[in-house]
């Protein structure tokens, strides 16, 4: 292990244990410092993100990728308004979730405390250095952040206000630090690093979760990776007429506000029922936004006559490996299926246990939709683009934990958290 990062995690250790004995109080008065600070640093912050935006520009990635790269005036508004949010939360630490006496008189309490020293591991996105770190301090633990090198100087420069901040308002700066070498092989020492860090969240693609996973010796917290689906089932006759513009509306919510998070649609699904009716309208707003990979059936449908297509659509035939990609662009695939129980067959073959959505008027086949696929997150006729900590009311997020255990779902102040029994007695010994 290189000596940097071994002083890093003992120093976190070591402001982990000062961090969990403060009050509410105390923890938001040095947040509210830190916003503060944030807010002052706006210029260097920007400047910073300007040669983070140059440099991945110049090394060719992709558009999608780039925004979620950006930093500007609005989106510091927004970091600043989640540290707001965090403040204004309860303090998760210290809640009694339940308490009983024991025929033998001792008593005792299930109590919420830190979970301790966290490390996360992440993509692109500095937004997320300053979530993270407002909600590790909030829930009493200590965090090494180690963003990725494309958005290394703004990460720099965010981590350097947040301390400066936490100094400011009384706080412990060593709580939160970031692993700034660049150098892949700090993942390798973090992943190892048993006896200082308790758990560690990789927030990304495919590749940097899996490698996360195979490698870790510490506990892992899985978030990220996305393959969502919208399955669309309005066949005729029926209950009623649905609207299909605002149908088509929720399709290019999900896929085009922003395509490259993991909570962007990758794949529609359509009933058989629906093509004729949807695939014709679908085409002449998507036209020019993004590509289609359509199969058979669905490309069949759009029933382009004599005046040709719409200017700007481009269409593919869809391959098994797009059933399976997370595509972070502009790339709609696009299947039919002949039921309800056929497209949760797929969700659940080839979907990331992420965000999946159902827009139909069939009650019955919500509720089987909602009771069978298997995801952090069901939608009913809305955009899978809500999949948020901020839009759930968390101010900010971990990440969108696509596992069963300890955390699933976007994760706030409440991942960060484990319980201790406190057990109370008067003299009792076990015979």
């Amino acid at each position: 292990m290189s000596a940097s990062l071994e002083t890093i995690f003992i120093s976190l250790k070591q402001a982990q244990t000062k961090l969990a004995v403060q009050n509410r109080s105390e923890k938001d008065q040095a947040l509210a410092a830190a916003a503060a600070e944030i807010d002052k640093s706006r210029a260097a912050i920007l400047e910073a993100n300007v040669r983070d935006m140059e440099q991945a520009r110049k090394s060719g990635m992709k558009e999608s990728l780039v925004d979620r790269l950006l930093l500007n005036d609005k989106r510091i508004d927004g970091i600043i308004e989640g540290i707001e949010i965090v403040i204004r939360q309860e303090d998760p630490i210290g809640k009694v979730q339940a308490g009983w006496t024991l025929p033998n008189g001792l008593q005792i309490e299930k109590v919420t405390v830190p979970l301790g020293t966290a490390a996360i591991i992440y993509e692109s996105r500095p937004n997320v250095t300053v979530d993270c770190a407002a909600l590790a301090y909030k829930a009493g633990c200590s965090i090494l952040l180690r963003g990725s090198s494309s958005a290394l100087e703004s990460n720099k420069v965010l981590v350097r206000a947040i301390k400066a901040g936490l100094t400011n308002g009384g706080g412990i700066a060593d709580a939160v630090e970031l692993a700034q070498s660049g150098n892949r092989d700090e993942i390798d020492e973090i992943l190892v690093a048993r006896d200082y860090i308790d758990a560690v969240l990789p927030r990304g693609g495919h590749e940097l979760i899996r490698r996360v996973v195979e490698n870790a010796r510490v506990p892992v917290i899985e978030t990220g990776e996305g393959n969502c689906h919208i399955y669309v089932e309005l066949p005729f006759p029926y209950l009623g007429t649905p609207d299909i513009n605002n149908v088509i509306d929720i399709i290019l919510n999900a896929k085009l506000q922003k395509p490259g998070v993991c909570n962007a649609v990758e794949t529609l699904l359509v009933h058989n029922d629906s093509l004729n009716y949807l695939m014709p309208e679908l085409i002449k707003k998507i036209a020019g936004k993004t590509e289609l990979r359509c199969d058979k059936k669905s490309k069949e449908a759009m029933g382009i006559g004599f005046e040709g297509p719409p200017a700007g659509l481009v269409v593919k035939d869809a391959t098994e490996e797009d059933w399976e990609t997370e595509f972070l662009d502009y790339i709609l695939a696009v299947k039919t299926v002949g039921s309800c129980e056929e497209a949760i067959a797929h969700i659940n073959r080839y979907g990331t246990k992420h965000s999946e959505a159902i827009i139909t008027e069939n009650l019955k086949s919500a509720e089987m939709f909602k009771k069978q696929v298997d995801a952090a997150c069901v939608y009913v006729n809305a955009s899978t683009r809500f999949t948020d900590g901020g839009q759930f009311g968390f101010g900010a997020e971990l990440g969108i934990s696509t596992q069963k255990f300890h955390a699933r779902g976007p994760m706030g102040l409440d991942a960060l958290t484990t319980i201790k029994y406190l057990i109370t007695g008067s003299g009792q010994i076990r015979e």
